[in-house]
């Protein structure tokens, strides 16, 4: 069987790119300092470019493809400071992580609810847009006594390059 490597891809409209206005960070970067404040997080640096890195890639990303990423602006960041960073900005609501089922986490720039194709034999994961109603699934956790932060719907399958590989 032949296999491509993974690809996480996103809708090219989901992610702005203009530089802002004020601080210099940039809108997504105002946005970050805000939330992570708001957090009770202080913003730092390595947040700051973890952040707005995320967004410029655009697509799906491990902290390890992060690091390399990051590495020029943040010469002397570590996977560690990665991960702190990730988990500072997901618990800020700036991000989301993802768990695509095989391999490392995920983290999406995109917070807000939405859903996920994944590619059992890849890897790749996109996003899915579609209205699901997810009330019955978050009434029935609650009825297990689970305090439900949210539902999502993941697709597994296989994603058009590798049917046509097959």
């Amino acid at each position: 069987m032949a296999s491509h490597p993974p690809t996480y891809t996103r809708s090219p409209e989901l992610v702005e790119t203009e530089p802002g206005e004020g601080s210099g960070l940039g809108p997504k970067g105002d946005e970050a300092a805000t939330a992570l404040r708001a957090a009770g997080y202080r913003v730092t640096p390595q947040r700051i470019v973890i952040h707005r890195t995320l967004v410029d890639l655009g697509r799906h990303v491990g902290a390890e493809e992060l690091l390399a990423s990051v590495a020029e602006r943040l010469p002397n960041v570590s996977l560690p400071t990665v991960y702190a960073s990730l988990e500072a900005l997901e618990n800020a609501g700036l991000v989301r992580r993802v768990a695509a089922g095989r391999g490392p986490a995920l983290y999406d720039s995109r917070p807000a609810d939405h859903h996920h194709l994944v590619c059992r034999r890849c890897g790749a994961v996109e996003d899915l847009e579609a209205n699901v109603n997810l009330d019955a699934a978050l009434s029935s956790a609650t009825g297990h006594g689970f305090a439900a932060d949210g539902a999502e719907v993941v697709v597994h399958g296989l994603c058009a390059g590798c049917r046509a590989a097959a």
